[in-house]
Parts: C-alpha cells; structure tokens; sequence
C-alpha cells in the first residue's frame, strides 16, 4: 500500500528556513498528485502547496514567495522548502497524496487517498 513518511521538522526562529521531506513508497498508479498540508491547534487543517505529476504547482496565498514545493521522481520524494517562516507557520505538516490528477482540488484535504503522520514544525518570534 502507499506509505508516506514525512521529515524535516523543527524549531527555527523567525525569519529562518526549513525543508521537509516526503518519502513515497508503494505507489500503484501511473501519476499522482501530491500537497503539503498543516493545522495548528486548534485550527482546520489547510492545504499549503501542491504539485501535479506533470510538475505544475498551486500555493496558498499566505506562503507565496516563501514557500517552494517540488519532487524527485528518482528518489519518489517531495520536499517543501520553507523561507522566511513566521510564528503563524508553525503547525503539523503533513504529506498527502491522490492517483491522477488534482486540478482545482489540489489544496482541498478531502481530495486526497493517502497521508502521512505528520512532522511538527514551531517558529518562534
């Protein structure tokens, strides 16, 4: 079955950076899709940043320009590299992942078939 095992987590001081990283594993399908996640306590969770197989990307708006997503289809991982973090980043981050194509449900958690458990990631000010 599909696994997907997060890492890269941490505590970093505002205005400092991060990668996280997605390790994939039993993947059936001939393309995926795949999002960044978070949810803070005592928040919903919200879609960050996402990529099509093809390599196209969504982010929301609070990460634009701070935030970069990508993959690497040798090493079946994706990664999320994280600038400029503040305080109001700090959440669980998790990976998700959905056979196909997402298009407009890239960032929407209801669209995905499998997550990972999550890495914590706390910014202080």
């Amino acid at each position: 079955q599909v696994q997907l095992v997060e890492s890269g987590g941490g505590s970093v001081q505002a205005g400092g950076s991060l990668r996280l990283s997605c390790a994939a594993s039993g993947f059936t399908r001939d393309t995926y899709c795949m999002t960044w996640f978070r949810q803070a306590p005592g928040k919903e969770r919200e879609g960050v940043a996402g990529i099509e197989d093809d390599g196209s990307t969504s982010y929301v708006d609070s990460v634009k320009g701070r935030f970069t997503i990508s993959k690497d289809r040798v090493k079946n991982t994706l990664y999320l590299e994280m600038n400029n973090l503040q305080p109001e980043d700090s959440a669980m981050y998790y990976c998700a992942a959905k056979g196909g194509v997402c298009g407009w449900y890239l960032l929407e958690e209801y669209a995905m078939d499998h997550w990972g458990k999550g890495t914590l990631v706390t910014v202080s000010s």
